[in-house]
């Protein structure tokens, strides 16, 4: 029931900057879930094959609840990130329509 509850918050905030810059909304709230398992994933694999070198027989002994739970911080570093990356990129891009407003 937790992941269902950030799942929405994550969907929520990509949606809400994708319609403050005129973007596609449900598109990029999508891609911000998309992102979270994506993330969990490649970090999973990352911190697996780490630790299978430092500590060998790792995998054989890791319990998987407690690995995946670890996993989430990592899932939600790579939605911010991607987050802050696309409103840097829209707001460098964004046109000034104040300045078209000055004359009037």
């Amino acid at each position: 029931m937790l992941g269902l509850v950030l799942l929405y918050w994550i969907g929520k905030y990509f949606y809400k900057l994708a319609e403050e810059y005129n973007k596609s909304q449900w598109g990029f709230a999508i891609l911000g879930i998309v992102v979270y398992y994506g993330g969990i994933l490649l970090f999973s694999v990352i911190v697996a094959i780490i630790m299978e070198i430092i500590f060998t027989g790792f995998l054989d002994t890791v319990n998987e609840t407690l690995y995946g739970i670890l996993m989430i911080p990592l899932g939600i570093l790579s939605c911010y990130l991607l987050y802050k990356y696309l409103e840097k990129t829209w707001k460098k891009n964004k046109p000034i329509s104040e300045i078209n407003e000055i004359g009037n």
